[in-house]
């Protein structure tokens, strides 16, 4: 079990700066940059007004874009403010989280941070831009205010792309949209209620390709009391809109019973969320940048979490003790780590509800041992409702049973107090040893850092849905790259759209600590069968030492192997299309490794019945591996030193 540890070392330069630029003084203005590690890419502040750029190689990917929080009863902040000094320094160093894309995540940035003042003299507050090899990021930061707190109305960051980007973008759990920056307008699902954010902004991440194949990406981290960040169209580009209403909030009050929260405050010396944009040469880049979201956020909370513990999952769908039994068989005979009961063990998940008693058809205590005695943890189901009404009671109770984690349901996100209810949950939850998957309209943020024992999350269109193909190799370059995505992959389900080795191979490409498997299914499906192409969900793993992006292409096809315990797992999906592809694979250690197969068969009437073939290869890091993928298909291979 890896710990979080940093390695941090960091170069300091100060000025004093006047609040007119040298140009009123016959010589250039100053600029205020910082640039990556690598030289690649740069970051800019500009004023008058308050904006901000990114350049790579030399080349304007974000054009200047105006920077503002909105206040009430006050001017915004940025658009005039006055310059009072300026800071810069260099980060090094590195972070090792216990569960993530690598072992290491390296920290190097640059930095650079404007001291303002609004022009009443009122208000100080700082601008602060770091420039990554992966990326950049911004964010302010109140320094003094009157009363020391702002009360804010909205925020109005933006994102100025080049006119030929092509956006990718969706809204709650709905189908990406595929539009023009000005034009991004997605399709929500369900249909938007009186409790819910008008329709236009999108939610994050946003993913936006240029015409060269630059790939960004943008999103947030570090949301710990703040509203969530959407992205709306302007006739310019893109700016930020804070969610007034909680994403979804149906079936837990009436339309219009939940208010909109439309200002909230923010304390003097608080932090804004870091507004964060992952930069890469072409989209399967991305998936070696994943990393950057969590190395922005608060480092980690808790003092010890060698009691976290990533895995693979299954849900037990029925409600009486021998389903139990019998699912904790299965799970044991598969190797997989944790068992989830989903609701309804404790009741209909109804105000009456109580979270702490089990339905009598239960012996909860029964089921816990023998998940124990298997080596297996226990993972139980509570919806939002007890989880607001009891949550100290649940604990308590859990810790006194042995459960080893909690799944959260219908959760909301979005104001500043579902965000803050969301934190406060998390916490709890870690300072009573117990893991958190959060599921419903949720957006990752980086908390995995902080919160490490927040170990999943869903806000995704996963295989509840049956999507298509082409929504699977999407998520890879969008959702996936935020943060964990609890997708709850199915096997061999006649709803699926995909092939059988399409879904193996969802379990290398959607990195996410806690796996869920077999989503629809229960243990008398794979009665009497050995099922031998079910070795891949078996021995892969859920967090990594080493991830190399092989190749993709945006709603075509992904390829992304990874690397934990000696061995490498690679994963490979297409859309629709039959393809082939030719990889390198480099990124194997001298000598020679068994290549274990689990490919496409002969097309089957539909995808879902086209089987899964297993061979084996020999082969080293100077070999090129071809793939043959059906429509909607995969492949899924184990690498094995020999």
């Amino acid at each position: 079990m890896r710990f979080e540890t940093s390695r941090r070392k960091v170069m300091l330069g100060l000025a004093s700066v006047p609040a007119v630029a040298g140009a009123a003084r016959g010589r250039a203005a100053a600029r205020y940059v910082a640039a990556s590690p690598n030289g690649k890419i740069e970051v800019e502040l500009h004023l008058h007004p308050l904006a901000w750029s990114v350049r790579l190689g030399g080349r304007t990917i974000i054009e200047p874009s105006p920077l503002a929080l909105e206040l009430v009863d006050h001017e915004a902040l940025g658009p005039q403010a006055l310059v009072t000094g300026t800071r810069s320094r260099r980060i090094e160093g590195s972070w090792s989280p216990p569960f993530g894309i690598r072992s290491t995540c390296s920290e190097a940035c640059g930095e650079v941070e404007l001291l303002l003042r609004d022009r009443t003299g009122n208000i100080r507050f700082a601008v602060i831009a770091r420039a990554y090899d992966a990326g950049v990021a911004l964010r302010f930061h109140l320094l003094a205010a009157p009363g020391q707190s702002l009360v804010v109305a909205g925020e109005a960051m933006q994102f100025r792309l080049p006119a030929e980007a092509i956006i990718h973008a969706s809204r709650d759990e709905g189908e990406y949209q595929v539009a023009r920056q000005t034009g991004v307008s997605p399709i929500p699902d369900p249909p938007l209620t009186a409790s819910s954010d008008p329709q236009g902004p999108a939610d994050i991440p946003l993913t936006a390709q240029l015409a060269d194949g630059t790939t960004l990406l943008i999103t947030e981290s570090d949301r710990l009391h703040y509203p969530r960040m959407m992205l709306e169209s302007t006739a310019r580009g893109l700016v930020t809109r804070l969610m007034r209403y909680p994403g979804r909030a149906t079936g837990w009050s009436g339309p219009g019973d939940t208010p909109a929260e439309h200002h909230f405050s923010i304390e003097a010396g608080a932090f804004t969320p870091w507004r964060v944009v992952v930069v890469s040469p072409d989209a399967v880049g991305l998936l070696e940048r994943q990393d950057l979201v969590p190395t922005l956020a608060t480092p980690s909370r808790l003092s010890e979490v060698s009691w976290i513990k990533p895995g693979r999952a299954v849900r037990i769908r029925g409600y009486t003790t021998q389903i139990g039994l019998d699912t904790i068989d299965f799970a044991a005979a598969r190797k997989l780590d944790y068992v989830e009961w989903d609701a309804h063990w404790y009741g209909d998940g109804t105000d009456p509800s109580d979270a702490t008693y089990a339905i009598p058809a239960i012996d909860i205590h029964k089921v816990i041992a023998h998940a124990r005695s298997k080596g297996l943890g226990m993972i139980l189901y509570v919806d939002r409702v007890p989880a607001m009404r009891q949550l100290d009671a649940i604990l308590k109770t859990y810790r006194s049973w042995g459960v080893v984690g909690i799944k959260f349901g219908f959760m909301w996100e979005g104001r500043q107090s579902d965000v803050d209810f969301i934190s406060g949950l998390v916490a709890a939850c870690g300072a009573q040893g117990l893991m958190v998957s959060l599921h419903d309209n949720l957006r990752p943020a980086g908390l995995e850092r902080t919160y490490p024992n927040y170990i999943a999350l869903e806000g995704v269109r996963g295989n509840e849905h049956f999507p298509t193909a082409t929504h699977n190799v999407t998520l890879p370059f969008t959702r996936a790259i935020a943060g964990p995505i609890d997708y709850t992959i199915c096997y061999a389900n006649p709803r699926n759209q995909t092939t059988n080795a399409h879904q193996l191979a969802m379990a290398a490409v959607y990195y996410n600590p806690l796996t869920f498997l077999y989503w629809y299914d229960g243990p008398e499906k794979y009665a009497g069968r050995a099922w031998p192409e079910l070795a891949f969900f078996d021995e892969c793993p859920t967090s990594w030492e080493q991830t190399v992006a092989l190749s993709g292409a945006i709603g075509e096809h992904v390829a992304v192997a990874r690397y934990a315990r000696g061995r490498w797992f690679l994963g490979a999906m297409t859309n629709e299309k039959e393809r082939k592809l030719s990889l390198s694979l480099g990124f194997l250690t001298k000598g020679r490794w068994r290549a274990r197969r689990f490919a496409d068969g002969p097309p089957g009437e539909r995808p879902f019945a086209t089987p899964v073939v297993l061979t084996q290869d020999i082969v080293g890091p100077e070999s090129r591996l071809e793939l043959s993928l059906a429509p909607s298909g995969g492949q899924a291979i184990i690498f094995e030193p020999m």
